[in-house]
């Protein structure tokens, strides 16, 4: 298997960008995933695969999920998207309270929802100060990368 290190740089240095803790990109059969705190792991078949593209912009969002409950929310400007795959959950344990909820004023940097990945959680922040006029995740609901998860104005 040949390893892209331009790659898996670019996937550490996005870490290091928006705050997470991993992220995998997959392309055919080959995938990448950085995880902060651990190690680097490349896995994937031993076949030979596209190689991976980054976009110019890393802090861009991805190509959203168009399946989302409401498609409006994909063009507001303060959609809050998932940047991967996982489970939505509202707050830190189930007994908790939820870190937001409609209504809220928030700001940048506050923890809005985390979303496991592999074991992972990964708390989402808003990227801006603002209300929460939209929550469109549920509490253990399973998440798409470029799905939105709520909208802040």
């Amino acid at each position: 298997m040949k390893i892209d290190a331009d790659a898996i740089k670019q996937l550490a240095e996005l870490l290091d960008e928006t705050g997470l803790n991993e992220i995998e990109v997959a392309d055919g059969d080959q995938a990448i995933r950085v995880s902060k705190g651990g190690s680097t792991v490349v896995a994937g078949a031993p076949t030979a695969a596209a190689p991976l593209s980054m976009p110019s912009d890393p802090t861009a969002p991805g190509q959203p999920n168009t399946s989302a409950p409401d498609n409006v929310a994909h063009a507001h400007p303060g959609a809050i998207t998932s940047p991967m795959v996982g489970t939505a959950y509202m707050a830190q344990e189930p007994d908790k309270p939820a870190f937001v909820s409609k209504g809220d004023s928030v700001q940048a940097g506050d923890t809005l929802m985390i979303i496991e990945a592999m074991k992972v959680m990964n708390p989402i922040k808003a990227e801006k100060s603002g209300t929460v006029t939209q929550i469109l995740a549920e509490d253990g609901q399973p998440i798409e990368f470029g799905d939105v998860l709520m909208v802040i104005e």
